[in-house]
């Protein structure tokens, strides 16, 4: 069975950092782009970062800066690490994969066909 488990959100004060994983199961991550993705309550899905198989990483210009996509791919997960967290970056952040290999990284939700659950990440004093 594919699998995408997202982990890590919860309560950050302002200032702070966070790091969520996406950890694959029943397929091996690297040959995938990975993506990740946010939505706010009232808001659309924002894409916020992407990673390549080939470690081709993208961010949207809102967050450019203040967060970093990575692979550890022994561990077969994509993490994003954030930092200087603000109040508006709360959201349910998820990760996903389209369903060919070694595909572009964009950041565009309709690309992605696998996604894992929502982690909730909030941001407040």
């Amino acid at each position: 069975q594919l699998q995408l488990a997202v982990s890590g959100g919860g309560l950050v004060q302002p200032g702070g950092s966070l790091r969520l994983s996406c950890a694959a199961s029943g397929f091996t991550l690297e040959d995938y782009a990975v993506g990740w993705f946010r939505q706010a309550p009232g808001k659309e899905r924002e894409g916020v970062s992407c990673i390549s198989s080939a470690g081709i990483t993208e961010y949207t210009d809102s967050v450019k800066g203040q967060l970093r996509i990575f692979r550890d791919n022994a561990k077969n997960t994509v993490y994003l690490q954030m930092s200087n967290l603000k109040p508006e970056d709360t959201a349910t952040y998820s990760c996903a994969v389209p369903r060919n290999r070694f595909g572009r990284c964009v950041l565009e939700s309709n690309r992605y066909d696998y996604w894992g659950q929502g982690a909730q990440v909030t941001v407040s004093a």
